[in-house]
């Protein structure tokens, strides 16, 4: 196990009818005007704006409000909420909604702090030492970023992806409340899903030894989600069901369960050209990259991928045929992915085979000649990746 520190500051506020409590959660933080952030305004439909307005009016907390985050949230609401900011005298942020939402509020919470351009950010040309506060309601389980430092934005111009990190834009508190999920159409349900597993994914397949303790960590958390995954898909209001996605979303992306271990993330860097060319849900992006992601790398560790088989999928284990009892795994996954009505083809969300240069080309741009640590992708594997995921 290697040496870490592990940092993780937000206050979790789990389970029934928690979002009344927003208003003395922001109050805490001396908060004086909120931006309330959010997406299609789904949250005014449900009259959860209702219940969020009333909890801050009840503690006297103004509020101005900003919708319209997409999914692969753009950088141009990014500027719109920050010039809102400083000329509202914002001083803190509530994203309600999912991983976009959150995504974009951390990108205005840093903005508003900096003097400079906030791409600059996600350019790596600036560093984000201070932002404005953050909170969060979760409506949509799936990218951790309620739990993490992280942040990912499109640039309309160009359609460039790119991540950010930094501790200050972690939210100081995030309500979950699983009946929130309840109306959730089951593709966004399925595609959360996929996105959660594949954060585990991405911290599970390691060339780190000796870290059987966050190894079962994984694995348990894997086996929760998708027997969760197959209850939730045929009862959507079934709560514990629900709550083990929320809760399994947020531990998959905090941090825990990286502790000590090398992580990889070329798989989302793969996802994250997609997504930002085709528009595509994240989670339905990694459900196509992650199956043949796991067969061009399976001889990497096949007895990692030959554990993961039977630890998480069952697979019947044949210590003799190790590469086989792999490839039973990773076809496993496969089928559950299709099982929850997940793509995992190029074609099944409208990608392109003669577009796999392009997409090398952006990835080369946004990472370099080599992405990730498990096998250290080069743009040769990410082109043999992507064929593959032309099937």
């Amino acid at each position: 196990m290697l040496n870490f520190n592990f940092y993780s500051p937000t206050n979790f506020v789990f389970g029934k009818d928690t979002e009344s409590q927003v208003g003395e959660l922001v109050k805490k933080e001396k908060a004086k005007k909120v931006l309330i952030h959010y997406g299609s305004g789904s949250i005014k439909r449900s009259g959860l704006f209702d219940r969020v307005i009333k909890s801050l009016e009840e503690v006297n907390i103004e509020y101005v409000e900003l919708g319209g985050v997409v999914p692969n949230p753009r950088d141009t609401l990014v500027y719109e909420g920050i010039e809102l900011c400083r000329e509202e005298k914002v001083d803190f942020i509530l994203a309600v909604g999912g991983g976009s939402t959150i995504d974009s509020a951390k990108a205005i919470a840093a903005g508003v702090k900096y003097k400079g351009d906030f791409w600059d950010f996600y350019e790596k040309t600036a560093t984000i030492t201070k932002a404005v506060k953050i909170g969060v309601i979760l409506t949509i389980p799936a990218a951790g970023s309620e739990g993490s430092n992280a942040t990912v934005i499109t640039k309309t111009d160009g359609m460039l992806k790119r991540v950010t990190y930094g501790d200050s834009i972690r939210p100081v508190f995030s309500i979950i409340n699983p009946e929130l999920t309840y109306t959730l159409p089951s593709y966004q349900t399925a595609a959360g899903i996929v996105d959660m597993m594949a954060h585990i994914f991405e911290r599970y397949l390691t060339k780190t030894n000796d870290v059987l303790l966050t190894d079962r960590l994984c694995e348990a958390t894997l086996v929760s989600i998708i027997e969760a995954a197959k209850v939730v898909m045929e009862e959507p209001t079934n709560y514990e069901a629900r709550a083990t996605i929320c809760w399994a979303g947020t531990i998959a992306h905090n941090g825990s369960l990286g502790v000590g271990r090398q992580e990889d993330w070329a798989s989302h860097r793969l996802e994250h050209e997609l997504s930002a060319l085709y528009d595509v849900t994240h989670g339905a992006g990694l459900a196509v990259i992650f199956p043949s992601y796991m067969r061009y790398t399976v001889n990497v560790d096949v007895q990692r991928y030959r554990r993961l088989a039977v630890k998480v999928f069952g697979i019947k284990d044949k210590p003799k045929k190790p590469l086989k009892v792999a490839l039973a795994g990773i076809q496993a996954l496969e089928n559950f992915f299709k099982s929850i009505n997940m793509p995992t083809s190029f074609e099944d969300i409208g990608a392109k085979k003669e577009d796999i240069d392009m997409l090398v080309k952006k990835l080369r741009i946004n990472c370099g000649d080599v992405v990730g640590f498990f096998k250290g992708i080069t743009m040769e594997d990410a082109k043999n990746i992507y064929e593959l995921a032309c099937k």
